[in-house]
């Protein structure tokens, strides 16, 4: 599957993993790191994590409080004494679950990558006499800056900078650190951006202002990894990490969500798209989409990353990229490999769309190539990224069926299934139904 998102989607070059009872199963890498060179992707690429940075700012602060060394129910100033400003109190907490008031990023921060901050305390001078958007506590607000504020209060109670901190407390071995891009380091994926549906290399962007909320990099097995050490409580401990899950509840009683998702500290919580709890963060920046999903009643990790911005339903591709490796749903309709059928038919969001397809057995396992014409080019040509024409059709079957099924598209890969009458559904958004057959 991963390397048919790469083809459909056009993205240079992706890393993905699934770590899943003590050990990594899979390791998929694709495309290109460096497209002008012609360097491919390796299992050790690593790429930029964008604000799945987040996790470890938060883990960070959760470990320190299990230290003893920080109340994240306490106000920053007491951690922070040159903090010096107009703000009510603010808390760790409401920082990690963007409920603080501050602001994301706004028109006076669009050179924000052009200059090197030496360390958090300088970066938080960007923002720090900016008013609030709201009382601490009122709303639900995401917020990038309340992460570089964390990052300053763990170098304010470890002495470290941010990224030695990750380096070698809450990431030991993982090789997980500060942005690399353009250093010459050569595990370092080159950063691209989307011009005219054409990968470009994207600017020089000095993460430095945000470290803690968007600025580390890794492999996607270094990422799984980490995952994984969570899930086996060897960062912090499962009644902390419990605690890091929990719904945020503001100031009304009201549980911040956001999406389809609730907001814990630092960490998203939801059901997967086969209906079981999960946490998870996802990220976007310059050169980088990324997404870390954790199935903990299971110990599963799974994560995907790739070096361009692009339209995407990150979380639900890199569900499905752990989907061979998990239990197979309960319920599924048995349904043949279509091989002999050339056409399909069948509704997106309600409008019609039909077309060709091609299906074959590869390999063992069924795969088809279906026509992106009509509302499914309408559907997914609004994104950066080139529309090649094509989707492709994975199974999840060892015996070559097509009861499950990756449905790979330029906006990532989504969950197919038969059901009853020779039909086949999938869900690609909130308000969005792929309802299809395929026939003569």
């Amino acid at each position: 599957m991963l390397d048919a998102l790469h083809e459909v989607s056009g993205v240079p070059g992706f890393g993905a993993a699934v770590w899943q009872d003590g050990g990594t199963v899979w390791i998929g890498s694709t495309g290109m790191r460096d497209r002008e060179r012609s360097l491919p992707v390796e299992i050790d690429t690593r790429f930029r994590l964008a604000s799945v940075s987040k996790l470890f700012a938060a883990t960070a602060l959760a470990k320190l409080a299990e230290e003893g060394r920080i109340d994240l129910d306490a106000p920053i100033a007491e951690s922070l004494p040159w903090l010096d400003n107009a703000w009510p109190p603010i808390t760790p907490r409401q920082l990690a679950a963007h409920t603080s008031g501050l602001p994301h990023y706004q028109a006076a921060d669009s050179e924000r990558g052009g200059i090197h901050y030496a360390n958090g305390r300088e970066a938080v001078e960007i923002f720090a006499k900016r008013p609030l958007l709201a009382p601490p506590g009122e709303d639900y607000s995401y917020s990038s800056w309340g992460y570089t504020l964390l990052g300053a209060i763990a170098e304010e109670l470890t002495g470290k900078s941010f990224p030695a901190l990750v380096e070698k407390a809450i990431a030991p071995g993982l090789d997980i650190g500060a942005d690399a891009t353009d250093s010459g380091d050569p595990t370092a994926s080159v950063a691209y951006e989307f011009v005219d549906a054409v990968p470009a290399r994207a600017a020089p962007h000095d993460f430095s202002y945000t470290w803690g909320g968007g600025g580390l990099m890794a492999s996607a097995a270094g990422l799984a990894r980490f995952g994984g050490a969570m899930l086996e409580n060897r960062i912090v401990s499962r009644e902390t990490f419990d605690s890091m899950v929990e719904p945020t509840v503001l100031n009304s009683g009201e549980v911040a969500t956001d999406a389809d998702y609730t907001v814990g500290f630092g960490w998203r919580a939801a059901n997967s798209i086969e209906n079981e709890p999960i946490v998870f963060h996802n990220g976007v920046t310059i050169g980088a989409r990324s997404s870390l999903v954790l199935w903990r009643e299971e110990g599963t990790a799974a994560t995907i990353l790739s070096n361009a911005r692009w339209t995407s339903s990150i979380e639900s591709t890199s569900q499905m990229l752990a989907a061979p490796f998990r239990r197979k749903p309960d319920g599924l309709v048995e349904a043949d490999c279509p091989v002999s059928v050339r056409r399909f038919s069948g509704t997106l969001g309600g409008n019609s769309v039909a077309g060709l397809v091609h299906f074959q057995k590869k390999d063992g396992i069924c795969q088809g190539t279906l026509e992106l014409t009509g509302g499914f080019r309408d559907y997914f040509g609004q994104g950066p990224q080139p529309v090649n024409g094509r989707i492709q059709i994975i199974g999840i079957d060892n015996e070559g069926g097509l009861s499950r099924a990756g449905f790979v598209t330029p906006y990532g890969i989504y969950d197919l299934r038969a059901a009853q009458g020779g039909r086949f559904r999938a869900t690609l958004s909130r308000t969005r139904q792929l309802d299809i057959a395929f026939g003569d």
